[in-house]
Order: C-alpha cells, then structure tokens, then sequence
C-alpha cells in the first residue's frame, strides 16, 4: 500500500461533468497515485464507465479538467491517452474475432517494413506477450473468435500489458475469468503497482476490491459521493456507500422449492464431438438447475445445443411430457417449441446495439404479438417495453434510448427482458449476472424465484458457484465435456462439486490434467 502523503496525486479530475440527454457526470471528483489501485464502486449506470472512458480519451467530457503528471490533460481520441501512458481494458470486448491472436495482440504496432509485414516477428513479440501472462496453451496463430470469452477476455488484458503505461484501467476484468485466471492477473497487478503504475480498478465483485484496492471512490446518480481507505472497509460497507441505505441483502433468505412432478425438459446422449460427450438431463417445472464446471468443461456448449444455436450430432431433446424427442437445427425451433436462451455474450449476441430499448424488447415477439396484418402495433409494443422497463428496472432516460448507450448492467435487464416478454416454458441462462451490480445481481435472483412460483425451469450456467449454490433447487457438473455428477441441496458442498468438476481431467495415475479452477469458488 502506497502512503499518500508522501507524494501528490498522478491523475487530479476536477469536476468533471458529462451530459447527453441527461446529466451521467455531475462535477465528479477523483485522483490516482503511482503505485496504486484505486478502485471505482457504484450502481449500474452510476458514471463509472463514463468517467474511465473520458479519462481513456474514448468519450469527451462536457465541463471540468483533467492533469496528468503535473500537465494539462485532454485526450481527444484513445490513441492520444496512449501515447502519454493510459491504457484501458473495457467490460465490453473489443477484439476482432476473424484477426488471429497474434494480429490482435499487435494490431496497432505490427512489425512490417515496406509495408509488409513481418510475419515471423509478429508471432514471436504475440508469444512473448503471452507467455509472460502465462497463456503458452493459446496459440498465435488461432482466431481470436474461436476462443472462448474468458480466453478472449485474457488475450486483450495480455495485449495491455505488453505496453508501457502509467495508468491502466480495468472495467469488471475478471468477469469472464476463471479462478486460477483470475489469480494471474492479480500477480501482475502486484507488479505493476511495484512499478509504480496507477491502476483504476472497477468491479462488482467486492471481495477483490477489498483484497486488491488502496482506496475507493464510489459514484452514485452520476456524483462522487466519498473517498476512503480501503483497510477497515467491509464489504457490506461498500454497499451502503453504493445505494446510500442499509444494505440487507446479507441477511439469510430462506430458500423456496417450487419444484413440479411434470417434466418440463428431457435431454438425451446429447453429442457433439469432444465438446460435448452423451449428455443426459431432466429438469422439472418450477425447477432452478445450475450447471457448474471448469471453464471449457462443456457448459456453455451444452447450452447451445440444446438451445439449436450449436447442431448437436447425436441425441434429443424433449420439451414437455406429451412433445416429440427432437434435435433443433436452428434457435428459431427451440423458441417455436417454448424454450429461450440468455447468451453469455450480450454484445454479440443478446442485442441489437444500435437499435432503441423498445425494438430490442419486443423483437423476438413482434410477429406474434406487435403485428397485425404485416403492420406493426406501435401502441402495444410501447405497452410492453414500458412495462418490462419497469419490471426489470432499467434505468434509461425512454424506451427509445439506443441499447449501447446504456450501462452493461442495464444492458443485461434488456437481455433479460426481451425474453420474458416473449414468454416460455424453459429458460437457459448462460452466465445471467455478468458484470452487473450488487442491487441488479438481487433482482435478477428474484426474477428466478418468480420464473419457478409460476412454473417455468430454469437452467442457469454461471461462473460463480456460490451464486449457483444460493439459487438453484439442484446443480450438476460438467467436466471435460461429460455430465458427471448431480446434486441436491442435501448433498452438495463446495468441496464435492469441486472434486466432480476436476474429475474429467484425472488420468489412471491420479494426476490432474488440467489448469483450470472452479469459477469463483473463492476455494
């Protein structure tokens, strides 16, 4: 920990304020030192993304000054930020999937000369930026869209930290990362404050920032509400600051079975090469099942199949009791036959970026329900953009306000909404509470009580077991591509879900081969 008062601020904000249609900064007050990791807390849409992106030269503030290391500072574009030290990793990825790693890594310094580039170099400098992050299993030469979004996600912060910076600025980094991954980052984050970079460090997970930050700032509403040392800071605490009331989340919730006889979903030696192996589950009406595992295990791509976005090559699926056993082909079926899907990756998959709340809202239900004879009903869709704005409550200044202006929490309650104004009987959510708050991650588990008392199943991937251990009726394990263990609340435990998720990857002499770990076991 550094002692502020030996040295003046790196980085002063000063009543920095930024406008659209309304106020999202309101005279906001910050500053870094060298050699610290100054965390930002807030609410979904309390200004924090707003404020790193004016600091990163992507956004231009609308009053106030900014100076860096004695300096006037006002970058115009990301690239000028650059060019004096700031580095930004932002919530949202930002690499281009047909590139290969190494391209991605060096985009904007590609080894070349005539105009040509040095193809043997550029994999030699991407190979060195990987190894020194430990991430010798990821090839230079791959495209970055075959990754996974954890390994994309480790790629952008590998290709961060090949750079000199003086400031560097995280947004939710370890959303998408497993444990072990989540471990690496923290090392070079220890180093780079021994180096004396300053580090602002934005995440929901308030655990980390308790371990990791010098100090905290929290927004609320668009304004710097306090300042204070981390040490002696709880993390109920924090949330306090965050909502400004007494937070109660921590009291126990007694958990509710609205678990049905019926059958709600019957899945069958579901195939699909090494990714997916002979995959057998039910899950009943009003059922939560949570499907855990290490990263690459095969969650997210049982999901997809299921689901048709994947074409399984083997197996069935059944919704209801009385419904033929099929293989969907394309997702249009699975939602045809009453089932929907909340994908892991909202940018690229969950939303129209560019498009109003009310089109993303009412999109997957706009033939059946917002049309009449090829004309489109715009009263009834308002009605239900309205209604879903407020059952979720997103916060946004209209229902016409375009998607990728919003907060990525506020984002995630669209996902979110544009289902449950579709309706159906099962709902598969793939990693539903990523990078959203505290108060949102509360309202998202309330919406999985409510989907369950009114007879829906749930299957819920996630990549933090605690969140599975809180809302789920039952958990199973996927390992290696194989369904190797189920639990019920009875019999579950962190320790024999964690013993079920490494078991895939334990060869006949015992040894483990893999390097993964539980998503935020915390173990």
């Amino acid at each position: 920990m550094i002692d502020q008062a030996d040295n003046d601020p790196m980085l002063v904000v000063r009543d920095l304020t930024k406008q659209y249609s309304t106020t999202v900064l309101d005279r906001v007050t910050f500053d870094l030192h060298a050699g610290e990791i100054h965390a930002l807390l807030g609410a979904n849409g309390a200004g924090k993304s707003t404020l790193c992106r004016i600091i990163s030269g992507l956004v231009q503030p609308t009053g106030g000054e900014m100076v860096l290391s004695g300096q006037v500072f006002a970058p115009t574009t990301k690239q000028a930020a650059e060019s004096v030290g700031v580095q930004i990793i932002q919530q949202e990825l930002n690499l281009i999937p047909t590139l290969s790693v190494a391209e991605n890594l060096m985009l904007t310094r590609l080894p070349s000369r005539g105009g040509v580039i040095n193809h043997r170099e550029l994999h030699r400098r991407a190979r060195c930026a990987l190894d020194r992050f430990a991430l010798e299993d990821v090839g230079t030469e791959t495209l970055v869209g075959s990754l996974g979004v954890g390994r994309q996600q480790m790629v952008e912060i590998a290709a961060a930290l090949d750079l000199d910076c003086k400031i560097l600025i995280l947004d939710e980094p370890t959303a998408a990362l497993s444990a072990n991954e989540t471990e690496r980052l923290f090392e070079w984050l220890a180093r780079l404050r021994e180096q004396q970079v300053g580090i602002i460090y934005i995440s929901h997970r308030l655990d980390e920032v308790a371990r990791l930050a010098d100090r905290v700032t929290v927004l609320r509403d668009g304004k710097s509400v306090c300042t204070q040392q981390t040490a002696g800071l709880t993390t109920n605490a924090m949330v306090d600051l965050m909502t400004g009331q007494r937070d109660d989340s921590a009291e126990s919730h007694r958990h509710m079975s609205f678990t049905r006889d019926r059958i709600a979903m019957r899945v069958e030696g579901l195939s699909r090469g090494e990714l997916l192996q002979d995959v057998s589950l039910e899950v009943r009406a009003g059922e939560r099942l949570g499907i855990a595992g290490l990263v690459g295990s095969g969650r997210t791509e049982l999901l997809r199949a299921i689901f048709g976005a994947d074409v399984a090559q083997v197996g069935q699926v059944q919704l209801g009791e009385t419904a033929v056993a099929r293989r969907f082909h394309h997702p249009s079926q699975a939602v045809a036959a009453g089932m929907v899907m909340v994908t892991e990756d909202r940018k690229q998959n969950g939303l129209l970026l560019q498009q109003s709340i009310r089109v993303n809202t009412t999109l997957c239900a706009l033939r059946r329900d917002f049309s009449r004879g090829g004309v489109i009903r715009r009263r009834a869709e308002e009605d239900s953009a309205d209604r879903m704005c407020r059952k979720m409550e997103t916060r946004c200044t209209s229902i016409a306000q375009i998607v990728s202006t919003l907060s990525g929490g506020n984002q995630q309650k669209v996902v979110v909404g544009k289902w449950l104004a579709r309706d159906a009987d099962v709902f598969l959510f793939d990693e539903p509470t990523r990078g959203i708050d505290v108060a949102a991650r509360l309202r998202i588990f309330r919406l999985f009580e409510s989907l369950a008392r009114d007879g829906k199943a749930l299957v819920i991937v996630s990549s933090d077991l605690d969140e599975l251990l809180e809302t789920c009726d039952r958990i199973v394990v996927m390992s290696a591509g194989r369904l190797v263990a189920n639990f019920d609340r009875e019999t579950w435990s962190h320790e024999k879900i964690m013993q079920a998720a490494f078991s895939g990857y334990v060869d006949r002499t015992g040894a483990v081969q893999v390097t993964g770990d539980l998503d935020g076991t915390g173990a």
